[in-house]
């Protein structure tokens, strides 16, 4: 491929949602608020986590290792789309929308990987219990999620690469941030190749991660089944009810985007589908983990009793 008699745009226009007068204030507001929510939800994770002893199990330890997660993740997306609502068309050096890219790209491979890690916690406390602190050591722990870290930082180089490799002569990019389809759009060549090594990569990736995932659960299922009892299978099912729901909107929402027919990705409408992963998602995700669980309000009470107790 020749790119020497391509021109090569330095600066991309991200062309974000177009909004004005009152619907515009409500935006900016409306994404400001789920932003600081966001954040506030999070941070309130990994300081319980750390705070109450509690909580000092390994399935509290990945939550608050995702929650970590979100706050970069939500964090890279949404001063460009505040931006864009602002101030409508938003200019970004195209060196700075690659580094855009692949960090993004990489937090959501690591995400990915990390909703497989706490499936196999899930599965070894309910399957194997006897041996579940040995084989969920704290070493064994720490070492799961630099791998993950290291996985999805890894992986997010052939997307990212391929994409900045590629000769641009258009600069509008139609979403309000850099991600891989609507950047490849505005490429000089023909891009079909490279199209499909993203749909391979990431598809790949996502598929045997989902399916562990579920050959995970299909484990947890017959041990679950096997209990004597009603009330210690409800108890079981519990601790899992967290995760399956933070599983169904991230790869719900991935498939759709990455994997799904072209159709769905149209123009204008794949926005709105990057509003749910990037936005939505980790904001939800606090409230799943803490809304109906127990252990967290018990150790939220302890905690605050201890700060009265500190303070009086």
């Amino acid at each position: 491929m020749d790119h020497v008699n391509y021109t090569w745009t330095r600066t991309f226009i991200l062309a974000g949602f177009t909004t004005s007068g009152t619907l515009q204030q409500l935006s900016v507001f409306g994404t400001l608020c789920i932003y600081l929510l966001t954040i506030a939800g999070n941070i309130f994770i990994i300081v319980l986590v750390q705070a109450d002893s509690g909580l000092s199990t390994p399935m509290y330890f990945f939550i608050s290792v995702l929650s970590f997660l979100e706050i970069w993740y939500v964090s890279t997306s949404v001063a460009t789309l505040l931006h864009t609502l602002l101030h409508g068309h938003s200019p970004i050096p195209s060196a700075a929308c690659f580094i855009q890219l692949y960090v993004f790209h990489s937090l959501g491979m690591t995400e990915c990987y990390l909703l497989s890690v706490m499936a196999l916690d899930r599965y070894l406390a309910i399957c194997r219990p006897l041996h579940y602190h040995a084989l969920m050591s704290r070493q064994v722990k720490i070492q799961l999620v630099l791998i993950t870290w290291v996985a999805g930082f890894s992986v997010a180089l052939v997307p990212a690469g391929l994409t900045a490799s590629l000769p641009y002569c258009l600069k509008e990019v139609a979403h309000y941030l850099c991600d891989l389809e609507p950047v490849i759009r505005l490429a000089c060549v023909d891009t079909s190749w490279h199209a499909r090594v993203y749909i391979t990569v990431i598809g790949i990736i996502i598929t045997c991660n989902l399916v562990s995932i579920l050959g995970l659960y299909g484990g947890i299922a017959k041990a679950v089944l096997r209990l004597p009892s009603a009330a210690s299978r409800a108890k079981a099912f519990s601790t899992c009810s967290s995760h399956i729901t933070v599983v169904t909107l991230f790869y719900g929402s991935a498939f759709i985007v990455y994997v799904g027919p072209p159709e769905i990705r149209a123009e204008g409408r794949d926005k709105l589908i990057a509003l749910v992963y990037t936005l939505f998602t980790p904001f939800f995700n606090p409230i799943i983990y803490t809304l109906r669980n127990k252990e967290v309000k018990a150790a939220f009470k302890r905690v605050t009793q201890r700060i009265q107790g500190v303070l009086s």
